[in-house]
């Protein structure tokens, strides 16, 4: 099966959200629409996306109060704003908010579409390190296709919820590994009972990862956790 990129599209336009929904699925994007922020930002709750595309300009919730509540839960999944502003301060406050990109209606659908590419260019260097099988924590090794961590010859097999909550944590080694981010990419949603069984994962990683005290497995308050690796 293909796999395509993902891109969530808030647009209260409904001619032109779906002349640019089209477009882009004929560029092999999966696609879907939202026609105002309140339901754009439950869309992405539901969700996994590769990049937002934001109208600044609509009711209920406008693109900016969307792109910060979305920044609270993902400091990294890219956004584009498409408005019709011009202003200077407009487009301050877009990047202010997290932009990677703004696009000033009117725009050709070629150069949206060349700069959705460059951005998923961007992030897909760093999806490049999910490819990664084994990885070096400390005094343990970790075999992400066997499921196995080793430390010293000692071996601990994994489940597979374990191998791949500790592959997120390896893949951010050091940095904010975000709870939302995590929970519905292995468990699927976001919800209060896959975050209190994810929470008993962790503690189970915190375990199998105690017989080397430069390693530690963190909570960040309001984000995440981070594997960190002490010198």
């Amino acid at each position: 099966m293909e796999n395509k990129q993902s891109i969530l599209l808030v647009e209260d336009d409904p001619n032109f959200g779906m002349i640019l929904k089209n477009y882009l699925e004929l560029k092999k994007f999966k696609v879907e629409l939202a026609i105002n922020g309140q339901e754009g930002l439950k869309q992405y709750k539901d969700g996994v996306y590769d990049l937002l595309i934001l109208d600044v300009m609509m009711p209920v919730m406008d693109g900016f109060t969307l792109a910060k509540n979305i920044r609270k839960q993902n400091s990294e999944v890219p956004i584009i704003f498409l408005t019709a502003k011009s202003m200077e301060h407009d487009k301050l406050e877009g990047f202010q908010v997290g932009a990677d990109d703004y696009m000033t209606k009117p725009f050709s659908m070629d150069e949206l579409l060349m700069r959705v590419n460059a951005i998923m260019r961007r992030a897909g260097a760093g999806k490049e390190k999910f490819e990664i099988q084994q990885f070096t924590i400390g005094k343990y090794k970790f075999d992400y296709q066997k499921q196995v961590l080793d430390f010293n010859g000692q071996q601990q097999k994994l489940t597979s919820k374990e191998g791949d909550l500790l592959k997120l944590l390896c893949i951010k080694m050091n940095d904010v590994l975000e709870r939302t981010y995590a929970l519905k990419l292995i468990w699927g949603n976001d919800s209060y009972f896959n975050a209190r069984s994810m929470d008993v994962y962790i503690t189970k990683l915190r375990k199998f990862l105690s017989q080397d005290p430069k390693l530690e497995i963190i909570n960040v308050h309001g984000k995440g956790f981070k594997l960190l690796v002490n010198s």
